[in-house]
């Protein structure tokens, strides 16, 4: 094996123990003994464990957020959300392993981001749309970032728990997502005000 496809096949084993087993309960000597490797080729490529899974992290963040962003083509707001949806969950059924790494905390996530800060990254893209509509509809157009965050959230969330639970359907689901974001934002009050005691 060349250098570099030795590297890809510890790429590939080491996505597969971290999703299986998350960081802690996978080991370097475990990933050298599935890749018939010694210990020292391990750390000759990524340094230890650490580094191999912020490579495994980083990729991963990248093919998410390149299939958000690449999906979302434009066409009418709620189609939009739609788009938005459905390429999460077409992450979520592709890459299992990826976005099981992702949503696992580790030790070294403050170096390589987490989830949370994916999700950030992904509501960035939103915030321009979700910008445009308030403008439109008279609404202030800083708060489109804070709803942003919430309707990403909520997506990402969702996909968490439809990873394990495999049903209804991928359509079925981002029908309901979008329901909810959609027509929570079409009845939407312009300065929402709380009904209850507390107001701070």
């Amino acid at each position: 094996m060349t250098g570099k496809e030795r590297r890809e096949q510890l790429l590939d084993i080491g996505r597969t123990l971290f999703a299986e087993r998350g960081f802690e309960g996978t080991s370097v000597e475990e990933i050298a003994h599935k890749a018939g490797v010694s210990k020292p080729v391990v750390y000759e490529h990524f340094g230890g464990k650490e580094g191999l899974y912020a490579v495994v992290v980083d990729r991963e963040m990248r093919r998410l957020l390149d299939m958000v962003t690449g999906a979302l083509t434009g066409g009418h707001p709620r189609e939009l959300l739609e788009q938005a949806a459905f390429a999460l969950l077409d992450y979520i059924e592709q890459y299992t392993d990826g976005f099981r790494i992702l949503v696992r905390d580790s030790p070294v996530a403050q170096s390589t981001g987490t989830f949370a800060s994916l999700i950030s990254d992904i509501a960035t893209q939103v915030e321009d749309i979700l910008g445009h509509e308030f403008k439109r509809l008279g609404f202030d157009p800083k708060l489109a970032p804070l709803y942003a965050q919430a309707l990403v959230g909520m997506v990402a969330l969702t996909g968490q728990w439809w990873l394990d639970a495999q049903k209804p359907k991928k359509a079925e689901v981002a029908a309901h997502l979008v329901n909810l974001s959609w027509n929570g934002l079409a009845g939407l009050e312009p300065k929402p005000r709380l009904i209850g005691h507390r107001k701070n």
